[in-house]
């Protein structure tokens, strides 16, 4: 009786763990599915802390992300349904196995913000982190240990079909947020934002204290500088950063600072409060921005200023890098520095565009999904372009669950409706052979 009641207890504890760990690892992995891009980011904040980012080869990090929300999400469907049990356990149990050393080391060295784990969906600090994956461990420890004892949801036989299918959905996620932009944008930038706004601090509160710190050279000596110590033109431009220094209320922007390249001054207020459009060409560094639809950008440059609207061209790249790619690709339009954090977090693009009126996001384009000549036919104020995107992510999260949950009913369907039916009558087949 003792030995039953045990058996139960064990049963009830494993597959509540089975659910929790199912849970977080579909979430996680889902969240960086659709944000491909902001997973490579984070590796390489990882590999520049531990001084590993000369290692690999830059597409190396972009293809690790992937595969990571890929058995991440894999691994919590098959927990969540009871299939591949010592593939998904030992996967669940080997991510947690590495990660919670890890977390460890990163809440007391604090080389990176936060891990990441939760995309830009959940941001938790690396001690919350290191906490919840502590949870997580014992989790993957018990349903490795007792994985015998977690309830099938699917049949052996069908297990294969819904293997195959979730490995597919989530690589065919990731791929088509990487070609266009994420189809959930978590980041503080997305549609329907106004900057302005975002970077406003609230009556009473203490605002955190930024600098703006330009990186310049002069005969092979590298110095930092501020808006106020900036030299003459004697000394070349090699990168601007953003640095925090004093920790207060920090808005959901603080960070949007465009500083004109050809006349030093900040036009970021100016920027914000125009009334009429403005496009934001945001690439993050442009030597290795795509410039195939160049042509395409000239064509919206040149479409601006026949209607009067503002263009700049955003980017963290040093002078001479700029030279080179209007030489190459006869850009005409001004160039702004911004912070190149800033700018990858922006857009997912490089480069991407922002149509912006009066400091708001009505619209963002991937390089690949930029309006031409036929949707450009008239000024934005007659056309459908020139208003704010509607953007539901409710709905957008429905699309996305209907694309993989009918499909995976109908398997469901067809194994509980034809396989288990066929299992039953075999059994009975089975029983009634015995008794003759």
């Amino acid at each position: 009786m003792e030995t039953e009641k045990k058996h139960i207890i064990e049963k009830v504890w494993v597959n509540a763990c089975r659910f929790l760990l199912g849970g977080v690892f579909i979430f996680s992995g889902f969240v960086k599915a659709v944000d491909p891009l902001g997973s490579f980011y984070k590796i390489q904040d990882y590999l520049t802390a531990f001084g590993m980012a000369s290692w690999f080869p830059s597409y190396l990090p972009l293809f690790f992300g992937i595969v990571l929300s890929a058995v991440e999400f894999s691994a919590g469907i098959f927990l969540f349904l009871g299939i591949r049990k010592s593939l998904a356990s030992t996967l669940a149990l080997l991510l947690m196995g590495v990660m919670t050393p890890l977390t460890l080391y990163l809440a007391l060295a604090d080389p990176v913000s936060d891990c990441g784990c939760f995309g830009d969906a959940w941001v938790l600090t690396n001690w919350q982190t290191f906490g919840k994956n502590i949870v997580l461990l014992v989790a993957a420890i018990s349903v490795f240990k007792w994985k015998d004892r977690i309830i099938r949801f699917i049949t052996a036989k069908m297990e294969w079909m819904v293997s195959m299918y979730t490995l597919l959905f989530v690589f065919a996620l990731s791929f088509y947020c990487l070609g266009k932009l994420p189809i959930l944008d978590f980041r503080p930038y997305r549609i329907g934002t106004d900057i302005k706004a975002g970077m406003e601090i609230p009556e009473g509160a203490k605002p955190s204290v930024f600098e703006s710190r330009f990186v310049l050279e002069k005969e092979g000596e590298r110095r930092e500088f501020t808006l106020e110590n900036y030299p003459d033109s004697t000394w070349k431009f090699i990168e601007t950063r953003t640095v925090l220094k004093e920790k207060g209320y920090e808005p959901p922007i603080h960070d949007f600072s465009m500083m004109n390249l050809e006349t030093g001054e900040d036009i970021t207020d100016s920027v914000l409060s125009d009334k009429g459009y403005t496009f934001l060409l945001i690439a993050h560094r442009i030597e290795n921005a795509d410039d195939s639809n160049i042509d395409l950008i000239n064509e919206i440059y040149d479409y601006s200023v026949e209607h009067g609207y503002a263009f700049y061209a955003m980017t963290s790249s040093p002078e001479d890098e700029i030279e080179l790619w209007r030489d190459k690709t006869g850009a005409e339009y001004p160039f702004c520095q911004m912070d190149d954090i800033t700018l990858k977090t922006i857009i997912r693009s490089n480069p991407g565009l922002l149509l912006i009126k009066g400091g708001t996001i009505l619209n963002k384009w991937s390089d690949g999904d930029l309006p031409d000549e036929y949707v450009l036919n008239d000024s934005l104020e007659n056309i459908e372009l020139g208003k704010l995107k509607q953007v539901n992510d409710w709905r957008t999260i429905g699309y996305v669950l209907l694309w993989f949950i009918i499909p995976l009913m109908m398997v469901i369907g067809v194994d509980i409706l034809v396989i288990k039916r066929r299992e039953k009558k075999r059994q009975a087949a089975r029983i009634l052979n015995n008794k003759l």
